[in-house]
């Protein structure tokens, strides 16, 4: 069984994820390129970490039997693996409880002042001269956009702070449940204090937060995105940013990733950055939940099962 995972990884990454898997399994770890167009011809599992799986990219794959993604899938051409005979199945719910509680991390740590505070006392500054804002939670409306796992975790954690929730869900056959409070897209950005995104990426969630959006928000709204960064316009946040229009941004995922250098989210004060690191709990690309799950799923194809989490069915 040979296993291609593609992506950016540094030695101690590959090491740990190569470790998880049997060790009969052929485990190749590459990133984009010829490399990987030369593992493709047989392979009979990819992982696609920094990759489009498209039909151009099937056609090389000729014992291809699986792709497995973890929660999201927008960079895989379901229709053409479906018509190839290929299984596709993502992982969704693995990582709810880890982005879960980074959201709430990023939540208080922009509320609280923990970047700033923790700078201040490392750069020695008299405590004399400190002069910040902070703001408790209590009381705080929370605007939920997608109430999947990862959505429903997020307002789990919020009824402990004593926090109200609004949530937008495409989905009609979710309903209010007597905490949680569904409402309509507009209502939701417009009387939110915090809104954070949990939806996945495709041709309707696609630049759904833009300028039209940020101009409905508060000026004193936190808008969080763990979820993908092509969800949102992010010239048009950046500029929301910029202009004081909403009050800060908590960002886990951005247009493209890895983030420039020369990103000008890096240097605004209204904002805190993370790598992409929300789902990974057990270190840098890595999060043993996830990588059992791949596991379980591959043993599954292996044995003419169907995979678990699936997004396509063959005949």
């Amino acid at each position: 069984m040979k296993i291609l995972i593609v992506g950016y990884f540094n030695e101690t990454a590959k090491s740990n994820i190569t470790r998880h898997f049997p060790e009969e399994w052929d485990i190749v770890i590459v990133p984009p390129g010829k490399e990987m167009l030369h593992h493709m011809e047989d392979c009979q599992v990819i992982i696609p970490e920094h990759i489009k799986v498209d039909r151009r990219l099937l056609a090389t794959a000729q014992k291809l039997k699986l792709v497995q993604t973890g929660a999201g899938f927008d960079n895989v051409d379901i229709d053409a693996c479906t018509q190839r005979g290929i299984w596709v199945a993502n992982a969704a719910g693995v990582n709810a409880q880890a982005v879960a509680e980074h959201v709430m991390a990023l939540i208080l740590s922009y509320y609280k002042n923990i970047p700033f505070l923790d700078a201040f006392m490392k750069n020695k500054l008299d405590e004399n001269q400190l002069d910040y804002t902070g703001s408790e939670l209590t009381g705080k409306t929370i605007g939920i956009i997608g109430l999947g796992a990862i959505g429903k975790k997020v307002a789990a954690f919020c009824r402990v702070f004593d926090m109200n929730v609004l949530a937008y869900a495409r989905n009609a056959v979710v309903q209010s449940d007597g905490f949680v409070k569904i409402t309509d897209f507009d209502t939701l950005v417009s009387t939110s204090d915090i809104v954070s995104i949990h939806l996945p990426l495709n041709q309707q969630t696609k630049q759904l937060i833009n300028k039209a959006v940020f101009k409905k928000m508060k000026k004193t709204t936190l808008f969080i995105n763990t979820a993908r960064g092509g969800i949102v316009n992010q010239s048009d946040l950046i500029d929301a940013l910029k202009n004081r229009d909403i009050l800060g941004a908590c960002l886990d995922v951005f247009e493209s990733e890895p983030l420039p250098i020369d990103s000008e989210l890096r240097d605004l004060d209204n904002v805190i950055l993370t790598p992409h690191t929300a789902g990974m709990p057990d270190g840098r690309k890595f999060h043993k939940k996830r990588y059992d799950f791949f596991v379980n799923n591959i043993k599954r194809v292996a044995n003419g099962e169907e995979p678990e989490s699936k997004l396509n069915q063959l005949l």
